[in-house]
């Protein structure tokens, strides 16, 4: 595929940038701990590369991005990566693509449905490719993301964030809403970093929970947003790969503390029909 920069979107001519400019920006930041770092934070159109997918279509329903979802491609390289969310006979692509040294490449445009999420439901709610933004990163899921890389997403995420008036904890993983068959970006992604940036959320300091079960802490889950439909261990695996990843085994008082925590603090709207 050509590359080059951006289509339309600030403007109306293909050297443009493809994000919509719509909504405010709005910096919300996660409350308790860890105290976010308040940064303003840019991408010039200049830097962003377009380089097209056919891999995309319309988005349904009339819906519109209230989520950015994080992948990594588990692939060689970004070549590898653009190669095949480019290739038509793969069917899959995302919005963005940032590589291990920060190049950012653009593949579909914001007000479209690219082809990152596949089945799973957030807040009891699937057709997550219609509600989202998909974010690539280079990575191959066992190796510590880059510095240049996590600056990227950074502001990408900031931008994308002001334009589409999506809060912090509408920034989730894909193993946050696909469980069962996704385990991106995995436990090596940083994401109190991103929280302590403004651009996610993070449990505040919380002291055990008494009673441990896992009817409590299947209910908090849900109310955070994760599956209800899924067993417990397999939410508390995707629980622990973003918020504890150095835990293993069973249900602990931490465990239940924080998604307690997370689910008081930011609790999904779930009255809204599913599509």
């Amino acid at each position: 595929m050509p590359a080059g920069r951006s289509p339309t979107a600030w403007g109306s001519t293909p050297t443009g940038t493809a994000s919509p400019v719509t909504g405010t920006r709005r910096r919300s930041a996660p409350r308790g701990r860890p105290r976010p770092i308040r940064r303003r934070r840019t991408i010039p159109p200049s830097e962003v590369i377009w380089h097209p997918s056919p891999n995309a279509g319309a988005r349904r329903d009339g819906l519109t991005p209230e989520l950015v979802v994080i992948h990594y491609t588990a692939m060689t390289g970004a070549q590898a990566a653009l190669e095949r969310l480019c290739a038509p006979e793969a069917e899959v692509s995302a919005h963005y693509l940032i590589g291990r040294d920060g190049t950012l490449w653009q593949l579909v445009e914001e007000d479209r449905r690219a082809w990152h999420a596949g089945t799973g439901t957030w807040a009891g709610r699937g057709d997550v490719n219609s509600r989202s933004i998909g974010i690539e990163l280079d990575n191959s899921g066992l190796a510590p993301f880059t510095a240049p890389l996590m600056d990227r997403l950074t502001g990408l995420i900031s931008d994308i964030r002001a334009r589409w008036s999506i809060p912090p904890a509408g920034v989730i993983g894909h193993s946050d809403f696909a469980p069962t068959r996704k385990a991106d970006p995995g436990r090596r992604f940083d994401w109190r970093r991103l929280a302590l940036e403004g651009q996610s959320v993070w449990p505040a300091g919380t002291d055990a929970a008494g009673t441990v079960t896992e009817a409590a802490f299947m209910e908090a889950a849900a109310a955070f947003g994760y599956p209800a439909d899924e067993g417990c261990q397999v939410v508390l695996d995707a629980f622990r790969q973003r918020f504890r990843p150095g835990a293993h085994g069973p249900l602990e008082g931490e465990d239940l503390a924080q998604i307690t925590d997370l689910a008081r603090r930011f609790p999904v709207d779930r009255t809204t029909p599913a599509p």
